[in-house]
């Protein structure tokens, strides 16, 4: 008997409630919020085996006047880095951050797949490349020999169908396109059990120019990245400790340099701050193109060291757009009922913060009280003090929480008053009914104050762990 058939018949006796419709998430957006000078499809090339799911899709960076493309990656720390993985680095290290195509393919991860698989990453790679217009995309007079980053998501441990990938990259020259649909088209090709293309787009503003971005991801299991930037010489060290992929487009003029910087604040603080199950990825990558296609004649990309200020504006629009785009993946979580904001607030520092919000998200017990819909903050407190802070900056000596001034909270997203569960270590008289009334909502926080350690905040996004998830993970392979 299967695994999915256990859970079924062990369910049964309880209430089990289906996840809540996602269709609205997706929706149509004005060509106009769409950054120039890309074009890109989405197409079925045989991967997957429903000949109407979309497997594949490119990504091509053409401005008009042809100047090349920077380029930023964040990418998985797992020990076991898929093929994409390990070339897609290895392409923005030899390039000094400038790229002009990404080719992803959905119904396979490509990772653990030995020689085989790093020979159909670099295949991917040549094939999409032969799709980029002629450029003077140079670098220090040098031509690049490689211009496209590569993506795969799905089952580990197999094998692509190379052949039918490159033919289908080879097909998708017909139908690239800039419009709203070509832009869907590419966020299905990302799909595996994704129930929507997670797509958005945005206008915003930096020094009196308008710039758009626009972005892509998927994911609803196998989701707890803890990504780190790409290997350019440029790279700044690690801030923090089915799959994510994402890329993000934007037709800004940025330095390589400070795109990456940018990107990896924004992923430490989207991507990076997301689970729905606690597991990391051979896969997770999030890519970054910044072509330039709006910004004026002869102007000077935004740069971090010489326009800060510039550089900070793009900064907070870019992790505002990123956090968006990473709520999707865990509103998507496999068989998730519930969206939880985890806020920690009081710690030593941010990274502090972080930890602590990233193990009551992960924390078996909290998920499956979510599901439950059960206020059993006794279960945060113990994902609390299992995770050790930072030591003193004054003494040296561990930072230890002291449990008589803790509170935890319970804040609905209706607006409605909180609930406080324990207040200074004391715990409170609970209305039960109120707790139950709260966390029936499909959107609801757990805030957890640690009493003035410092000023250190974080927020964590999560999901409640439900049968279904359990079901779909079960009989994934088949």
């Amino acid at each position: 008997m299967s695994s999915s058939h256990v859970v079924k018949r062990l369910a049964s006796t309880f209430t089990q409630r289906p996840s809540p419709p996602k269709g609205h998430l997706h929706f149509p957006q004005p060509s106009s919020t769409f950054p120039k000078g890309y074009v890109l499809t989405g197409l079925h090339a045989g991967v997957k085996k429903v000949a109407e799911k979309l497997d594949v899709a490119v990504i091509l960076s053409t401005p008009p006047d042809g100047k090349p493309t920077a380029a930023a990656a964040c990418f998985t720390r797992n020990a076991f880095k898929a093929a994409p993985v390990l070339v897609s680095n290895d392409i923005l290290k030899r390039n000094g951050g400038y790229v002009r195509g990404v080719v992803v393919n959905s119904g396979c991860a490509n990772a653990v797949t030995g020689k085989q698989g790093m020979e159909d990453a670099w295949a991917m790679v040549r094939e999409t490349d032969a799709l980029l217009p002629a450029s003077a995309s140079t670098e220090g007079g040098k031509k690049f020999e490689h211009e496209t980053l590569v993506m795969s998501t799905g089952v580990i441990g197999q094998t692509l169908p190379i052949s039918k990938i490159l033919s289908g990259i080879q097909a998708s020259k017909s139908t690239l396109s800039s419009d709203f649909s070509a832009w869907e088209r590419a966020a299905k090709a990302f799909m595996t059990t994704d129930t929507f293309p997670k797509l958005r787009s945005r206008v915003f503003t930096v020094g009196g120019v308008e710039y758009r971005l626009a972005g892509m991801d998927k994911g609803a299991g196998m989701i707890h990245p803890d990504m780190g930037p790409a290997s350019t010489s440029f790279s700044t060290p690690k801030q923090l400790h089915a799959t994510l992929l994402g890329c993000i487009m934007t037709d800004a003029a940025v330095t390589p340099r400070s795109l990456q910087s940018a990107l990896m604040y924004a992923v430490d603080r989207s991507f990076n701050s997301i689970s729905v199950d606690g597991e990391m990825s051979t896969n997770d990558s999030i890519y970054l193109l910044a072509n330039g296609a709006a910004a004026p004649q002869n102007s000077v990309p935004i740069d971090e060291e010489t326009d800060p200020e510039r550089y900070e504006v793009f900064k907070k629009e870019l992790t505002d757009f990123a956090a968006d785009l990473a709520k999707l993946v865990v509103r998507d979580g496999e068989g998730a009922t519930k969206f939880v904001t985890v806020t920690v607030k009081g710690a030593p520092s941010y990274k502090d913060a972080h930890s602590v919000a990233s193990r009551i998200s992960t924390s078996a017990l909290v998920k499956t009280a979510l599901y439950g819909e059960d206020a059993n903050w006794g279960r945060i407190l113990a994902a609390t003090g299992s995770v050790p802070l930072s030591p003193s900056l004054t003494t040296g000596e561990p930072t230890v929480i002291d449990p008589t001034k803790v509170s935890v909270t319970i804040v609905p997203a209706d607006g409605t008053a909180p609930l406080p569960v324990l207040v200074n270590g004391e715990p409170e008289n609970v209305d039960e009914d109120r707790a139950k009334e709260i966390m029936t909502q499909e959107d609801f926080e757990l805030l957890v104050d640690l009493g003035g350690l410092g000023d250190g905040e974080a927020q964590y996004w999560t999901c409640d762990f439900s049968y279904e998830y359990v079901s779909i993970n079960g009989d994934y392979r088949s």
